[in-house]
């Protein structure tokens, strides 16, 4: 039996095929040989006829074209091909927007009902304020010109405060409408573009989620570019309109009043234009920048916590913070660089505006001394230009939401657009499946390593019903044909074939449908158990789940926790063994009940008697179906109707079993299988009679005699039932912002010259308005010399005050945002590190998982900048502003300031009353995004396992629950805030008529002048502006508050088992004798079920102890205790003799190296993953790692050899290479306590051996702790425990456990009978043909 050619696997030779193929010598490895393509293919292709339909595919980017194609266009659409997934999600490039109107690509027509609403309210609440003005100016001329009729006087003053009340009550209906309307549809278009987004992301193919970060940077669009769209197409989007509406209405009633005064302004108003489009331009490249940026530094920040316990286990974590540091330096740069830009720009734009009231001013006072207008108008006018003006710059900062919202909406639009590379919505559905698979001529590389040939020249024939199994070396192929088989990926050429068909001509959806998939590491989402399961039948009733759990032997166990079904599985089923999320995913398989069945090392992570029960269900399953079977132990295939032995891409044996086995010693799989039994048989250890009725169900496994058990005393749980208690320090709200300034303490000096330039803003309004009032008191006086005079100083005085007011918004917003900038950097370093610091039962919680802590890193840190840079520079300008505006009122006319001071309450109650609404009815929005962000990670993380089981339109149910807590409550929220803020500003007009109406009755008394009274009531109206302006703020301040609590308390919590403890030992040499002495312990998110009850444990210095035990006796756990990941509920565990909670958490992880069971690689290359294990080792270290790993060959046959990038956890290599990375990273220590969790369980049989060598080279000397299910890893172990239930059941030498005859003999005994030859059903099932 020869290498094979082509392969068919059927009935009888008469199906043999006559095809030729082509031998492959290229896998992963680099080969000098040319790339397979489909022009070396063409002559290889059968002449058929193509469809129409088939045309057009191959038109459309089909990896199959015919002969006759031109070579030019062959090659070209195989350039194109190999780009395929390389598109990602796009940063940093220049400027990249959408047109605003596309912001709102999402409304429906009750959005754009609610859009109208709230643009008319918008531009009402504008126009209010120049028809206030209007009405001001005619109060004016009846101060004016009835001075010398006081009773007349006070009835037309009456008259126009009765006005200005009415005015407050349309004021208060338009801010009602403005503010609700728009946080309502802005929350609506938010909510359904965040499912839109999900949607297209889920439905892209699997090439598009190969590059590096894309869970990071996904998770990213959804939880932070969101917010920004959501922003700028709600408040933000009424604020600019407001303010629009306002500059256009002012200028409108300008030109009204005295046309050659708005005339005159039209010099200055387009360099104001000018001077705000440049500074909206700046902002835009600002922020699109700063996007990038910040998504650099999340992508380190969410790898690393997803990876947090190798993290932990290497001691990464002043590595990863160092990293995190680094990258958030450009933030910084750019931070500052936009404070400039803001400061420059707004300085600029109100400077301008003072040069306007200076020429204003001037040219009024000619218009006046000529008797072409009275001061009244002339005030009207120059009032309207100033609202005109300063509302022009108030607009101007909603460009920069704008901006950052546009750049979002680019972000996002751009992935709901990206047609995926195959259409999964269309294509045939079969009638019937009867589950022929053939694979035809097929090429195929990765679409992010085109250069590295997987397959090549691949022909295959599964017959209906038939199992197949594939073995071979790491890396050879197998699980990509898998992928093929469910269509993750489309083949370079060639075609793969269900039941005649293309698959490519096939609904995608449908197809998959009638496949079911278990991965070699099972993924879970953090979810129920039953919600878990649905992902393989959405309708499934509760018989069918529980039948599928009870055939994958996993209901008893579920049974058996206080949830039942409803418990939480947790982040990727971290709160479940190895075996259990195996079984999880097993019975989600069997409930699909599919026409086909691929198993992806299926039985992997199970115990031998697990193993066992779940074999004889995915047999029965089996029957009638379809099966592709991967793995590399070899006994679970025996009776498989055809073994497809693979290497480099290509297959070299065929046949069943016994054919493979009587090809001899120089057969690859006779081989395989010999070097397992090898493993299996230990030395002493050979088959007994009578062996067979050993073999017992789950529970009877383990139930034998134990003659050398350690004592276990059953004394349950201390206390009873553990309640999860959360140790969160509640962070006190008060003192938030004082924290953060001690925190900001070291730029003092920023924060003087910030608040020296907020307080120069801040007087500005109040001084312009005192300087207007007296020019226009000088107006009414009838010498034209003494007003000419007059009107020339405060001119000059407004000409002089241009360069301050741009040095003090320069200096405001410059220093401002650099302590601003700088604080949110140290904060979210210092966030970092509180994460990192933290047990790992804090990561356990729902509300800690890396998805939910990466967005709080980006949004609630950021809040820290608003909070200095924002809010700061805001309280400080208006304090200022206030300030200025009372000293002066006070000074001219005590009797109208108390009586302005005395409506002022009012305003205030009002801030504080929308302030607390919103801080009730907003604070569990960021906990909600936050969530569903996390199921957005979840399932992006989880890719191959929602495509393979259809489960897309689950995701977005899950995710559209986790968003009904916001859109719930969004309309009663809008409503709230929409009261409040309307209350404010009828308020702040009530007040304006109640201090004019007394002003008049004071100066009908002769108690004040009308000089007085006009400069009072001006400076009172700037300094109501400038309080309004604070409320209009409360949603962003209410937002902040929230943001800063989350912040502190993550600073604040007081973690479990601190690593950085002044008290605790720090360790220099260790012998690495441990022990374990009564230990009780339940983990933390499920403190009623106990793992250990009364554990005694020990491994001597030097000496290795392999943990065997059916899935869920505690064997992981007993490694994590070591690394004391967790603290005991009671009793200790001792290393050298020195209670572990008495030792530096961080020098005793120093001394220990871990092989996890799945091997968890930071998205970086093969070179820096290795190097993680001994920080500054030298590049002959790495290389001699990887060797003792057997990990060096492939790697150096890689392109890029070890500087290849691995991708998101290890994505781009195989399982058996990750695993091996892993054991190298490992080995790199030299630890004195080696721990190994199924360490070589992802290896072939060969690589298995030659890892194993090495493993057994450098255990010696060092105390191991080994877990396993293969007895092979466990041959030259010292001693053995063998544990059931959370105790040691047995304990000895390999060869006094076999002596006792007891659980461990049955052990062994079972695992001998799987390697022994079984008898098939039906000869027939064994016929292959090979060429």
């Amino acid at each position: 039996m020869g290498t094979p050619k082509d392969v068919e696997i059927g009935n009888g030779p008469e199906e043999e095929s006559d095809h030729e193929g082509v031998r492959s010598s290229t896998g992963h490895a680099a080969s000098d040989e040319e790339p397979c393509t489909p022009v070396s293919l063409a002559s290889n292709l059968q002449c058929e006829e193509i469809s129409a339909q088939e045309m057009e595919i191959i038109q459309e980017g089909e990896p199959e074209m015919k002969p006759s194609l031109p070579e030019e266009t062959r090659k070209s659409w195989v350039s194109v091909f190999h780009k395929r997934g390389e598109n990602r999600l796009k940063t940093g490039v220049l400027n990249p927007q959408v047109p605003f109107y596309k912001l709102f690509v999402f409304a429906d027509w009750l959005d754009y009902v609610l859009i109208v609403l709230g643009t008319i309210g918008a531009c009402a609440h504008g126009v209010s304020v120049p028809i206030f003005f209007l009405f001001f100016g005619a109060l004016i001329d009846a101060f004016g010109a009835n001075y010398a009729n006081p009773h007349k006087m006070g009835e037309e003053v009456g008259k126009y405060a009765l006005k200005l009340f009415y005015l407050g009550c349309v004021v208060f209906g338009a801010s009602w409408l403005e503010i609700s309307s728009w946080i309502q549809t802005g929350e609506r278009q938010s909510s359904r573009m965040r499912t839109k987004f999900l949607q297209a992301v889920l439905s892209q193919e699997i090439a598009f989620f190969d590059p590096d970060g894309t869970t990071s940077a996904i998770v990213n669009r959804i939880s932070t570019d969101t917010v920004l769209v959501q922003d700028a197409i709600s408040e933000k989007a009424g604020n600019y309109i407001h303010f629009m509406a306002k500059f256009i209405a002012g200028f409108v009633v300008a030109f009204c009043s005295v046309w050659q005064l708005s005339l005159t302004t039209l010099a200055v108003v387009p360099a104001i234009v000018i001077a705000g489009a440049a500074y909206a331009l700046t902002m835009i490249g600002h922020e699109t920048k700063s996007l990038a940026a910040y998504e650099e530094a999340g992508k380190v920040a969410q790898q690393v916590v997803a990876q947090v316990r190798t993290v932990y286990s290497f001691g990464g974590e002043a590595k990863a913070v160092q990293e995190y540091a680094k990258a958030l330096q450009t933030t910084l740069k750019l931070g500052k660089q936009g404070g400039f830009a803001k400061g420059l720009g707004l300085g600029v734009t109100y400077g301008l505006t003072v040069g306007a009231w200076a020429l204003l001013l001037w040219y009024s006072g000619i218009l006046v001394r000529a008797g072409t207008t009275n001061g009244g108008k002339a005030f009207t006018t120059i009032l309207n230009v100033i609202v005109g003006g300063i509302a022009l710059g108030q607009g101007a900062p909603n460009l920069t939401s704008f901006s950052r919202g546009k750049s979002a909406a680019y972000n996002i639009l751009e992935m709901i657009n990206r047609k995926p590379a195959f259409e999964q919505t269309t294509g045939t559905k079969l009638t019937h499946v009867d589950g022929q698979i053939e694979f035809q001529d097929v090429c195929f590389s990765y679409p992010s390593r085109p250069e590295a040939v997987v397959l090549k020249d691949f022909n295959l024939i599964i017959p209906p019903g038939r199992t197949v199994a594939l073995v071979g070396s790491s890396g050879s192929g197998k699980s990509t044909i898998i992928g093929l088989i469910e269509r993750f990926y489309e083949p370079t050429s060639g075609k793969v074939l269900l039941d005649g068909r293309n698959i490519q001509l096939l609904h995608l959806k449908w197809l998959r449908q009638q496949i079911g998939l278990v991965n070699q590491e099972p993924a879970l989402f953090a979810t129920s158990i039953w919600e878990n399961l649905l992902y393989g039948k959405a309708t499934a009733s509760k018989e069918e789940v529980v039948n599928a759990a009870t055939a994958a032997n996993i209901h008893n166990f579920i049974s058996q926790l206080p949830a039942g079904y409803d418990t939480k599985v947790g982040e990727r089923g971290i709160q479940l063994s190895g075996g259990q999320r195996q079984r999880i995913a097993i019975a989600r398989a069997m409930l699909k009940n599919p026409k086909i069945l691929l198993l992806d090392e299926a039985t992997s992570a199970l115990d031998p008697g697990s193993q066992q029960i779940v074999q004889e269900a995915i047999d029965r399953l089996m029957v009638g179906r379809t099966t592709v079977v991967v793995t590399h132990q070899l006994t679970a295939i025996r009776n498989a109707d055809c073994i497809i032995v693979m290497h480099n891409g290509s297959i070299t044996e065929v046949g069943t079993h016994d054919e493979l086995i009587g090809i001899g010693d120089k057969g690859t799989y006779a081989g395989l299988v010999r070097l397992q039994e090898t493993g299996y048989y230990l030395d002493g250890g050979s088959s007994a009679p009578g062996y067979i009725q050993h073999l017992k169900t789950g529970k009877e496994l383990m139930a034998g005699p134990a003659v050398k058990a350690i004592g276990c005393k059953l004394k349950g749980i201390v206390g009873g039932d553990r309640e999860l208690q959360d140790v969160d320090t509640p962070c006190n709200e008060g003192p938030a912002l004082i924290r953060l300034l001690r925190l900001n303490a070291s730029e003092w000096h920023y924060g003087l010259l910030g608040t020296i330039g907020a307080i120069i803003a801040g007087c500005e309004f109040p001084l312009v308005a005192l300087t207007i009032g007296q020019v226009l008191t000088a107006f009414y006086n009838p010498d034209k010399v003494y007003m000419e005079r007059e009107v020339r100083k405060y001119t000059l005085i407004f000409t002089a005050a241009i360069l301050i007011v741009v040095m003090g918004h320069l200096l405001q917003h410059f220093y401002f945002a650099s302590m601003g900038e700088t604080l949110t950097a140290r904060v979210r370093k210092l966030m970092f590190s509180g994460i990192l610091r933290n047990e790992m039962g804090w990561y356990d919680r729902d509300e800690s998982n890396s998805n939910v802590l990466a967005m709080c890193l980006a949004s609630d840190a950021a809040s820290v900048r608003s909070a200095i840079a924002d809010r700061i520079c805001t309280v400080v300008q208006n304090v200022s502003l206030v300030t200025t505006a009372f000293v002066i009122a006070f000074f001219l006319q005590w009797k109208v300031a108390c009586v302005t001071f005395a409506t002022f309450p009012l305003l205030i109650a009002s801030l504080v009353g929308e302030n607390f609404f919103l801080r009730g009815f907003s604070g569990d929005l960021g906990k909600a995004y936050a969530r569903a962000s996390g199921t957005v990670g979840e399932a992006v993380g989880n890719i191959h396992t929602v495509a393979a089981f259809c489960a897309e339109e689950k995701v977005v149910e899950l995710y559209n629950r986790e968003l009904k807590v916001p859109q719930r409550n969004s309309t009663f929220r809008a409503h709230i805030a929409g009261v409040g803020y309307g209350l404010s500003q009828f308020f702040m007009y009530g007040s304006y008529a109640v201090a004019l109406w007394y002003a008049s009755s004071l100066v009908q008394r002769r108690e004040a002048t009308f000089g007085e009274s006009i400069k009072i009531i001006m400076v009172l109206i700037f300094a109501a502006f400038g309080v309004a302006e604070t409320i209009a703020m409360a949603p962003d301040f209410v937002k902040g508050d929230r943001s800063l609590l989350s912040v502190f308390r993550i600073l604040d919590r007081k973690t479990e088992i601190d690593p950085d403890d002044p008290k605790s030992e720090k360790l220099t040499e260790v012998e690495g004798d441990i022990e374990f002495h009564n230990v009780a312990f339940s983990y933390p998110m499920r403190p009623t079920i106990p793992i250990f009850t009364d554990l005694n444990l020990r491994v001597c210095a030097g000496t290795s102890l392999a943990l065997i035990g059916e899935s869920g006796s505690g064997k992981s756990t007993v490694i994590s205790l070591i690394q004391r990941f967790y603290n005991p509920l009671s009793g200790i565990i001792t290393i050298d003799g020195k209670d572990v909670t008495t030792l530096n958490v961080r020098s005793l992880r120093q001394h220990i190296g871990v092989v996890q069971q799945e091997p968890a690689l930071l998205a970086t290359s093969i070179y820096d993953n290795i190097l993680y294990g001994k920080d500054g080792a030298s590049e002959s270290e790495v290389v001699e790692a990887a060797k003792t790993a057997n990990a060096h060959n492939f790697i150096s046959a890689l392109p890029d050899g070890y500087q290849t990038s691995v991708g998101d956890r290890g994505v781009k290599l195989s399982g058996g290479q990750k695993q091996r990375v892993a054991i190298a990273r490992a080995v790199i220590r030299s630890p004195a306590i080696l721990l190994l969790d199924e360490a070589t369980s992802a290896l072939d049989a060969e690589s298995e051996k030659l890892v194993q060598q090495a493993l057994d080279r450098i255990m010696k000397g060092r105390t191991t702790v080994i877990i396993a299910h293969r007895l092979s890893t466990i041959r030259n172990a010292n001693s053995i425990a063998l544990m059931r239930n959370g105790h040691v059941l047995e304990y000895g030498s390999p060869d006094e456990l076999m002596a006792l005859d007891g659980a461990y003999a049955r052990f062994v005994l079972m695992q001998q009978f799987h390697c022994s030859p079984r008898q098939p059903s039906s000869p027939e099932t064994y016929i292959s043909s090979l060429h």
